[in-house]
């Protein structure tokens, strides 16, 4: 680290109170311990209503997705941005119609492929109990589970490691509630295969898939006060057109910079849906889903309140209530954003509330987006989001991804780097979502004391 990047991290830690010396690979001081939500795949409809990429052909795993899955083990790998000694686990039926019955759940470190490293998987218990039933539009948290591979939490070599959380859908599930877009592939076993959770090996687990199933949070213990900042927003929060399986959507790249100046003591998740809207649809649930999910104002209890340590979000939000599909009023955008900075404050006392601007999508490829009335609606909320006053701190995106010349993107932030492919001028690739995470100013996004 250089004299700079010390000044920062020195700068950083008097923000939020971390004693010098508590940096990367520094030991976490001895004292009470809570949870922290440490990885969010935010709960957005049943399967298959949704906005993934890069998926693979689902049909053999799924064969019938009003069924969903049947008596078949899953394998979700997920990145948590902290690690702790002990883990639980938030399995979520939001949008299910039936009960779901989970049995043989496991959690241990991701190898490679669909195998966990040997030695690492431990039983996750409900209650006491291997089995556990989720009503429809209902959430459960598992037990505390030990997690000795991560008994020094601080060590460096498990920074960016990822945990495979397996579990075994008893029965018929009916829809499944997902994250479409994880940009991260897990594993599923064929239909009738039965509980292959505890199980290292890869051997049962030959299908693959990009989304996340069921599991919707992760708390690891921390020192008591460790603050999580959690990325609210649509598919640029999400991370399309990002590297597959490579962790550079903006909140990832934010994330680094913070835990190379804090370590450990500092969470980064994120809570965007592809398709995401502030104000938008009116009316969600699985007899009348929507590819965005419920609106932001919808979820902001699920995705934002309820998780453990959250003391800062950033929003960015609105270019799909201007889209062609949503045709919401700037005022409408602006309200709904005021209402739901309002009901965070009401929840979470002393919460840093942190606005983003809008990217541009002048000019895009898709449909629904680009239109010179996006635009004007978009202009005029980054004037709000700068100017109005309702947000504690602004990062603006939009300077850090405008090409002047256009009013567009930057033309090297165009390509697609999740397939390849010219992109659709509307979501970055993994050079704009590095300028748009380096353009956030840590000071500015962390709480204060």
């Amino acid at each position: 680290m250089n004299r700079r990047d010390l000044a920062q991290g020195m700068m950083l830690a008097a923000t939020l109170g971390v004693l010098p010396g508590t940096g990367a690979g520094a030991q976490t001081p001895a004292g009470p311990q809570g949870w922290v939500t440490a990885w969010t795949g935010s709960a957005q409809g049943p399967y298959p209503i949704g906005n993934p990429s890069a998926q693979p052909n689902q049909s053999f795993a799924f064969p019938r997705p009003e069924e969903g899955a049947r008596d078949q083990s899953f394998r979700l790998v997920l990145r948590p941005d902290l690690w702790g000694r002990r883990a639980r686990l938030r399995f979520s039926n939001a949008f299910g119609t039936r009960p779901l019955q989970l049995a043989g759940v496991h959690a241990g470190l991701h190898w490679g492929g669909a195998a966990v490293l040997p030695g690492s998987n431990r039983p996750v218990r409900f209650g006491g109990a291997d089995s556990v039933t989720v009503p429809p539009g209902g959430q459960i948290w598992s037990d505390a589970v030990e997690l000795p591979f991560a008994a020094e939490p601080d060590a460096a070599l498990l920074f960016g490691r990822k945990l495979a959380v397996s579990f075994h859908v008893a029965g018929s599930s009916g829809p499944m509630t997902w994250h479409a877009k994880a940009l991260q592939t897990s594993y599923v076993t064929p239909p009738g295969a039965g509980s292959r959770g505890a199980e290292e090996g890869e051997a049962s687990f030959p299908f693959s898939t990009a989304s996340w199933f069921f599991l919707d949070a992760v708390d690891m213990t921390a020192p008591s006060g460790t603050p999580v900042v959690l990325c609210f927003g649509d598919s640029i929060t999400d991370g399309t057109a990002s590297t597959m399986n490579g962790d550079d959507r903006w909140p990832d790249v934010l994330s680094r910079r913070l835990h190379a100046a804090l370590g450990n003591r500092v969470a980064v998740v994120n809570a965007g849906i592809g398709g995401n809207q502030v104000v938008g649809p009116a009316e969600y649930g699985p007899q009348k889903p929507f590819p965005g999910g419920p609106s932001a104002l919808a979820r902001l209890e699920r995705d934002i309140t309820s998780l453990s340590g959250i003391r800062s979000v950033v929003w960015l939000e609105g270019t799909n209530d201007f889209s062609r599909n949503g045709n919401a009023s700037f005022e409408a955008v602006r309200d709904g954003m005021r209402q739901g900075v309002e009901r965070l404050r009401a929840a979470i006392p002393g919460i840093r509330v942190v606005g983003a601007t809008v990217t541009p999508a002048l000019g895009s490829s898709s449909a629904a987006h680009g239109h010179a009335e996006q635009d004007e609606k978009r202009k005029a909320l980054n004037s709000f989001i700068r100017e109005g006053g309702l947000f504690d701190a602004v990062v603006d995106f939009d300077a850090a991804t405008r090409d002047p010349a256009t009013g567009g993107l930057r033309p090297e932030m165009v390509p697609d780097s999740t397939i390849g492919g010219p992109g659709d001028k509307l979501h970055p690739n993994r050079a704009g979502y590095l300028a748009m995470g380096l353009a956030a100013d840590p000071q500015a996004v962390l709480p204060r004391g």
